[in-house]
């Protein structure tokens, strides 16, 4: 293992909502000259999901994303509390953005999704032998539903229409655990 070279001086929390806590650390640089670092608290895991079915299709969630101010296309997502299974929270999502419900579970990726100023952690799963129902959004969520072969979200992501960190995770990894098989 590898000593931390930094030294943190102090800290104080500069912000704080139900889902982030922004705390700024005065530290002492690997270089032992002053500075500071911002570091973003989530509250909740992010949960992705990457639905698949026996053709080798898989469903994407479209959505406009205030942050980046544009449309976003990504696999099915969304928060996991922290004391919540992340697998329950992974059921959850993909039945309210898609009506999907999932009969076989696949952990196939743990990601820190923007480690430079965030703590948060990401855990993507291949859902398969799917039942499709009826979606349950949330009321904050506009959501547009498209059912795409494997190799088209590989194609999007390659071609920079897919950007979401979870998204092109995941994606990678399931050409990697399921390229060949179908």
């Amino acid at each position: 293992m590898i000593d931390n070279p930094w030294t943190k001086v102090s800290s104080k929390e500069i912000y704080d909502n139900p889902w982030i806590k922004l705390t700024e650390h005065k530290v002492l640089n690997p270089a032992g000259n002053d500075g500071i670092y911002g570091v973003i608290h989530f509250k909740n895991l992010a949960i992705g999901i990457i639905p698949l079915d026996k053709d080798g299709y898989s469903y994407l969630v479209g959505q406009y994303r205030f942050p980046l101010e544009e449309y976003s296309w990504e696999i099915p997502e969304g928060g996991g509390k922290h004391g919540i299974a992340p697998l329950e929270s992974a059921q959850r999502e993909l039945k309210e953005e898609t009506g999907i419900v999932a009969h076989k579970w696949t952990e196939i990726q743990r990601i820190h999704t923007s480690n430079s100023v965030s703590d948060e952690l990401g855990i993507i799963y291949l859902a398969e032998d799917l039942e499709l129902q009826e979606a349950e959004p949330d009321e904050d969520e506009v959501l547009e539903v498209k059912r795409v072969h494997w190799k088209e979200m590989l194609e999007m992501v390659m071609n920079g229409e897919i950007t979401d960190s979870l998204s092109v995770a995941g994606i990678l990894k399931l050409v990697m655990i399921k390229g060949n098989d179908q």
